[in-house]
C-alpha cells in the first residue's frame, strides 16, 4: 500500500487519507477512525486532493473511496464548526478546493471523468451521507447504516442531501429520512436503491474491486464518455436549479458556532441509541 496526500496535523498520529493504486483502480481511505472519519478541514482538503491526482492520473480509470473501520464518515467535523477544537487547516483560495460548484452543490469530491465508486463500510451520516452520494454509485457492507441529521443540528445541508437523496430514494422517502433524522439499514438502503448492493463486511472492498475492474476492462474513452452522458442526462435544468436553491439556503443559514455545540452531544447520543436498536 502506499500512502499518499497525508497530512500532519495536531493529535493525528497517521496520515489522514491513505491512497493505494494497484491495477489501474485508486482506493482512498478516509483515514480518522477515532472520530469516526469526521471530515475535518485536513482530512476534506487531503481527500480533495487523492481524487483530483487520480483523475489526472492517465494510469487510473476508477476510483474507490472508503472508510478506515467503523465508520464511513460521521459528516463534518462538529468541533470544528462550533469551535471546540482548533480548524486543522488553513483555508485554500478560490479553484483549489474543495469548494461549491457553478451549480450550487458543495463538493466534497471534485468531479472527474472516471466513475467513483463508494464503498460503505459503517455510517455514513449527514456529510458523510452527502459524499456518499456525491460517489458515481454505491456499494455497502452488512454494517452500513446512512442518516441525514441535518435538522437536528439546527444546520442547513449544502453538499446535496436535499437533491441528490431525493434523485437516488425518491422525494417523499428522502423527506423522511431529512425531517426524522432516522438511520436506514443497509438493507433498507439496498431495497430503495440508495445502494447498489450490500455484501458482508469482509467482502466489501473486493466486490468494489471487482466492479472496478470490470468498469477497468473496458474501453476507457467509451467509459468516460458513457459517464459524461449520464450526467448530462441528470443535470436538468430543474436539478440544477434544486442545487442553486440548497445551496443559496447553506450560505444563508447562519445558526451560530454555539448552537451547533449544544446539539451535537444530543445528536450522538440518539445515533448511538438508534445504532444499537
Amino acid at each position: 500500500m502506499t500512502y499518499g496526500n497525508g497530512v500532519s496535523v495536531v493529535g493525528e498520529s497517521e496520515p489522514v487519507v491513505l491512497v493505494e493504486t494497484a491495477d489501474r483502480v485508486t482506493t482512498v481511505t478516509l483515514n480518522r477512525p477515532a472520530a469516526r472519519n469526521a471530515l475535518s478541514r485536513a482530512l476534506t482538503h487531503a481527500l480533495w486532493d487523492a481524487v483530483t491526482a487520480a483523475g489526472d492520473d492517465p494510469g487510473v480509470d476508477a476510483v474507490i473511496v472508503t472508510g478506515a473501520d467503523p465508520a464511513f464518515c460521521a459528516g463534518v467535523d462538529l468541533k470544528e464548526v462550533s469551535g471546540e477544537v482548533p480548524p486543522s487547516a488553513v483555508p485554500r483560495g478560490p479553484g483549489e478546493g474543495p469548494e461549491r460548484h457553478d451549480n450550487g452543490l458543495f463538493r466534497f469530491l471534485p468531479v472527474i471523468d472516471k466513475p467513483v465508486i463508494g464503498a460503505v463500510n459503517g455510517v455514513a451520516v449527514t456529510g458523510g451521507l452527502e459524499l456518499a452520494l456525491q460517489c458515481t454509485f454505491l456499494v455497502a457492507s452488512e454494517r452500513a447504516l446512512f442518516a441525514d441529521t441535518h435538522a437536528r443540528l439546527g444546520i442547513m445541508p449544502g453538499g446535496g442531501a436535499s437533491v441528490l437523496l431525493a434523485q437516488s430514494i425518491g422525494l417523499r422517502r428522502a423527506v423522511e429520512m431529512s425531517l426524522t433524522g432516522n438511520f436506514l439499514t443497509a438493507a433498507e438502503a439496498l431495497r430503495l436503491g440508495l445502494v447498489n448492493h450490500v455484501v458482508p463486511h469482509d467482502e466489501l472492498l473486493g466486490c468494489a474491486r471487482r466492479l472496478a475492474g470490470d468498469i477497468v476492462s473496458n474501453d476507457g474513452q467509451s467509459v468516460r464518455r458513457l459517464l459524461l452522458h449520464y450526467r448530462q442526462l441528470a443535470n436538468t435544468a430543474t436539478l440544477d436549479e434544486a442545487h442553486l436553491a440548497e445551496g443559496l439556503m447553506a450560505e444563508t443559514w447562519r445558526p451560530g458556532t454555539s448552537h451547533v455545540a449544544a446539539r451535537r452531544a444530543d445528536v450522538t447520543q440518539r445515533g448511538r441509541r438508534q445504532t444499537r436498536a
